[in-house]
This record gives structure tokens, C-alpha cells and sequence, in this order.
């Protein structure tokens, strides 16, 4: 899990990323694309075309960070709009990076035990 602070703000872009990008491109994106501060201390998520792979991008006053999370089963669920960015709570986080639909808490693909 990131170790992010409660009041950070987290802001999924919509559509999908080429996931080539690394902490350069994804910053220039996020300063271009989103017209947003990469640096401010925000968590910039970010999806692949498949939808199995997310990469966060986050500043936390020292230098930035990234991450990425590939699910075995399943995709990440992703907002329609294509206005740009959609904000989300901590909570909301939580459940993105544990492959549970964020709107509707409910588990996209569950583990089943080897009998």
C-alpha cells in the first residue's frame, strides 16, 4: 500500500495510459494533459488498455514515486468520463488497488482454495 496521509487527494485519469511511461512521461502528462502539479502531493493512478495494470505516480515533498500493480484475475475498475481526471477518496483507493469495484464495493474476482 502507498503510505500516503489521509488528506492526500487521489485523481484517476481517465481513459488509458501507455504504460511505457515512466515517472517523466506520466509527470508530463499529468502537467499537459490534466493541467495539474505533478509535485503538489497529490496520487496521479493511472490504467493501461487492458485494464490488469496501474501505475500511481506520487510526490511526497522529498521526490516521486512510483507504483505499479498488475491483478492475476480480473481488471481495474475505471471511470467512463473523458473529461480528464476523477477524484477519490482514501477509502475509494483501497479498494481500486485491491481490484473491488470503487463505486460498489464488491469484489471484481475472488480466490478460490486448491481442493
Amino acid at each position: 500500500m502507498i503510505p500516503v496521509r489521509s488528506n492526500v487527494r487521489v485523481w484517476l485519469a481517465s481513459g488509458h495510459t501507455d504504460m511505457r511511461k515512466g515517472m517523466g512521461g506520466l509527470a508530463r502528462l499529468i502537467q499537459e494533459g490534466l493541467g495539474r502539479d505533478p509535485f503538489a502531493g497529490d496520487v496521479f493512478v493511472f490504467r493501461g488498455r487492458s485494464g490488469s495494470l496501474i501505475k500511481a505516480l506520487w510526490h511526497d515533498g522529498v521526490g516521486l514515486s512510483l507504483y505499479a500493480k498488475r491483478l492475476e484475475r480480473g481488471r481495474f475498475i475505471w471511470p467512463s468520463t473523458v473529461d480528464g481526471v476523477v477524484h477519490l477518496s482514501g477509502g475509494q483507493m483501497g479498494y481500486l488497488l485491491e481490484g473491488i469495484d470503487w463505486r460498489n464495493p464488491q469484489q471484481s474476482w475472488r480466490p478460490t482454495r486448491a481442493g
